[in-house]
């Protein structure tokens, strides 16, 4: 009786005859996620609806149906379930699959779940813990008994009981082998002992095909050799003995081009091949030696960065057909894991090679090897970037990096190192000093040193360089282009260029110093009259970009600003003598030389004025006499007057003075030269110019006449009754 409770005598075909100590379904892993997300305790839930009972599993696998009645789970059934508007449909058609392709499959994973719950809980509560679990009355003291007979899994060997199948499907059984070693010995598993067998049977054809192979290779019949050893990798997929034979036949041979090309970078490998020969796919590996010598092999993908370097390594593409290799491996040439420093650049300067690069990540040491143009060999100290060769002859440098590693066991293991070559070529002298001398509104520049080269005088349209800056003569502004007269140069005005001295020799350059030139534009338009009280009133055509303008005179001097000139104008006590005015623009830049134009003057006469008065004679006891006009020419005492302007005096009729000197009747014309003679001039009215009353007014003519002042009298006293 006891058998029974454990199904060994089962009357259904093919039923399971002993407990399972592994599910052994390939799919197992899908299984349980989907079953985690249902919120399932074990997959026989999903067979019998929520909180409902009386699955049985001893004697198969059966869900309640009708009264007392029990139906056995096939694929029609859970094909039902399938199709129910359930959460579960999902899983069950999971199930349904897992079914098809093993009609016994089903019952092994629910009785390994179900005896994996049990023996989780303590022993005492196991009971009536199958008892919750939803198992048929009568069967939870045999499914207790299994519980307490079948070995208990720890993590790692459950790890290996349900990683079993997926490994047998993918014929690496090695790989199975493995991890039956993993699983308790002595059981009665029928499904494990069928496979045990499987595996002996399976590994005889291995060793066959693998005796086989080596007898060919030895024959030189590599094509026979390689067909063996694709008929054990087909057997067992991860047999490395085959995969490292098939791979040995089909390398390529020393100077022939590679099916597979290995591209080594800074930190990885970079695999390419003919892809279009794979039904299904690819298996790329890595066939390389461990610590201790010994031959191993690993899968990797295309682009491979797991790298021990300092190891050398050859890989191979494997053709897939159905997920088991199915041709002869594309293979590379052997791959010295010992990277090269990437993006090496060399540049060139007076007497010196400067050259950076990137490093490889697991480079323990950089070094150089210089080959000057002589021949000569020497080391160079390297930085972690980049090195500096210092006093080098002119000609051409060949440079050889190489990066240094240690194997994990220690050993020292250097690149094949790149080479790469570099022209020193002979650089000018720099400038030492420049200096600029203005000379009226032209600048002398004189400059040391640039012995052996040209020298460039630029203006720079951005930041000045440094002087020593190495430049290329492709990248320098043109000359300045100003007009040249007896050696100097002729700046715009206006401007305040930056000139920097450069030496030029073929196409390379060095910048030099640089002065500051300040060019002032000329004051146009200088005009200054008398105000009274000895002042004077000056007016300029303001030069654009000009913020102050220095204004001199015989005594005295002033600043004047823009802004203040165009707010209020420009006055000057000058006193009442003669006086030169001048104007110039200001410098602004500190330190610059300055070209400056000659500064505008204007000669202010001095404060001449031309008086006139009407002198009315006295009674007499026949009537009066007629009116004089006194005209009086004066001056600052000292003053010297060598021009004067001529006086005119004009009548018109009525008390409204004349406008103009055309602006009624003429009476009285006197030469300037007769006020520069006598000083005082006095003429006798026309006895009726014109009808009385009329008015008189004089007025000042000729090229002289702004520069002397009328001073004329009240209105009132110049009206004739």
């Amino acid at each position: 009786m006891t058998g029974r409770d454990f199904g060994y005598h089962l009357g259904l075909p093919r039923a399971l005859s002993g407990l399972p100590l592994s599910p052994l379904v390939a799919s197992y892993g899908e299984l349980v996620a989907a079953q985690h997300a249902a919120g399932l305790r074990h997959l026989g839930e999903a067979l019998i609806p929520a909180g409902a009972g009386g699955l049985g599993v001893l004697d198969g696998l059966y869900v309640p149906s009708g009264g007392r009645g029990r139906r056995r789970v096939d694929v029609p059934f859970l094909e039902d379930l399938a199709r129910a508007p359930t959460p579960g449909a999902g899983l069950a058609q999971l199930l349904a699959e897992v079914h098809r392709r093993d009609p016994q499959a089903l019952r092994r994973v629910v009785l390994y779940q179900l005896i994996g719950l049990l023996q989780d809980r303590p022993v005492k509560e196991r009971p009536h813990a199958a008892a919750q679990l939803g198992l048929r009355a009568d069967e939870v003291a045999g499914l207790v008994a299994a519980a307490r007979l079948r070995p208990r899994l720890d993590k790692r060997e459950r790890q290996a009981a349900e990683s079993l199948a997926g490994a047998r499907d993918r014929h690496r059984l090695h790989r199975v082998r493995t991890l039956l070693e993993r699983l308790p010995t002595g059981t009665d598993d029928p499904a494990l002992l069928s496979l045990r067998t499987e595996l002996a049977a399976r590994f005889a054809v291995v060793d066959g095909a693998l005796l086989a192979a080596r007898q060919a290779e030895e024959a030189r019949d590599s094509e026979a050799a390689s067909a063996e050893y694709l008929r054990a990798l087909r057997e067992v997929a991860d047999d490395r003995r085959a995969l490292r034979g098939l791979v040995r036949v089909g390398r390529p041979r020393r100077g022939e081009r590679a099916a597979m090309a290995a591209e080594l970078g800074l930190d990885h490998v970079r695999l390419t091949w003919d892809e279009s020969d794979a039904d299904d796919g690819w298996r790329l590996v890595c066939l390389h030696r461990d610590e201790q010598g010994a031959p191993t092999v690993r899968e990797v993908s295309a682009h491979d960065d797991a790298l021990v370097l300092g190891s050398t390594v050859r890989y191979a593409a494997l053709p897939l057909s159905g997920g088991l290799v199915d041709g002869p491996p594309l293979v590379s040439h052997q791959v010295l894991l010992a990277p090269e420093v990437g993006e090496l650049t060399l540049t060139d300067s007076p007497e010196r090679i400067e050259g950076t690069w990137k490093r490889p990540p697991g480079a323990a040491d950089v070094t150089v090897e210089r080959t000057g143009p002589d021949g000569t060999v020497e080391q160079l100290g390297a930085r972690r970037d980049g090195f500096t060769a210092k006093g080098l002859p002119a000609g051409t440098h060949t440079l050889r990096v190489v990066c240094h590693y240690r194997t994990p066991g220690g050993a020292p293991v250097t690149s094949p190192g790149v080479r790469a070559t570099r022209t020193v070529h002979p650089w000018p002298a720099p400038v030492r000093t420049l200096t600029a001398q203005a000379e009226g509104d032209a600048v002398r520049f004189a400059w040391t040193g640039a012995g052996n080269a040209d020298v460039r005088l630029v203006e720079w349209p951005g930041e000045v360089p440094a002087p020593g800056t190495e430049l290329d003569t492709r990248d320098l502004p043109a000359g300045l282009g100003w007009p040249e007269r007896d050696g100097a140069l002729c700046p715009p005005p206006g401007r305040y260029p930056r000139v920097a001295a450069v030496a030029v020799l073929g196409e390379r350059a060095l910048a030099g110093p640089a002065v500051g030139v300040e060019v002032l534009r000329p004051v146009t338009g200088l005009d200054a009259r008398r105000l009274p009280g000895g002042e004077a009133e000056v007016t300029v055509d303001w030069p654009d970009g000009t913020g102050h303008l220095r204004v001199s005179w015989d005594t005295g001097e002033r600043s004047v600003t823009a802004h203040a000139y165009r707010r209020g104008g420009l006055r000057l006590s000058v006193g009442p003598g003669a006086v030169r005015i001048r104007a110039a623009a200001v410098p602004q830049a500190p330190g610059a030389v300055v070209v400056a134009p000659d500064a505008a003057e204007v000669l202010l006469p001095p404060d001449t004025a031309v008086g006139y008065q009407l002198v009315r004679p006295p009674r007499r006891l026949l009537g009066r006499g007629r009116p004089l006009l006194r005209v009086t020419l004066s001056a600052p005492d000292g003053g010297e007057h060598h021009e004067a302007p001529e006086f005119v005096c004009v009548a018109r009729s009525g008390t409204l003075r004349p406008r103009n000197a055309a602006d009624g009747t003429t009476l009285v014309r006197i030469p300037g030269t007769d006020l520069l003679r006598l000083g005082t001039v006095e003429r006798e009215l026309p006895a009726t110019p014109c009808p009385a009353p009329y008015t008189l007014r004089g007025f000042l003519l000729g090229e002289h006449a702004a520069s002397v002042r009328l001073e004329e009298p009240s209105p009132a006293t110049l009206v004739v009754r």
